[in-house]
């Protein structure tokens, strides 16, 4: 079943590779939607595809930034189907 994610991630997570290692492992994992920088020096998730395929991408991202993320806000939703790959949003 596709499913979506919405994650906010706090704690030093921007200036250390974040955006362009989920977009690696996003695409490798064949997961649509989007990740970026906000301004407060939070970054955003927002990814759909099948739910295992999500929920390993979620466990790859906390071990590969686990010493940088103090906090996950994390929300799941049924998948839109209103994004074709993923991508870094500025």
């Amino acid at each position: 079943m596709r499913k979506r994610m919405h994650i906010l991630y706090s704690g030093r997570v921007q200036g250390v590779g974040f955006r362009f290692t989920a977009e690696t492992m996003a695409v490798e994992s064949g997961i649509q939607g989007w990740v970026k920088n906000l301004g407060d020096g939070r970054v955003e998730i927002m990814a759909e595809a099948e739910e295992e395929a999500l929920k390993d991408f979620l466990n790859k991202i906390r071990q590969s930034f686990s010493r940088y993320i103090q906090d996950e806000d994390l929300r799941w939703s049924d998948a839109a189907d209103e994004f074709q790959d993923f991508q870094i949003r500025f």
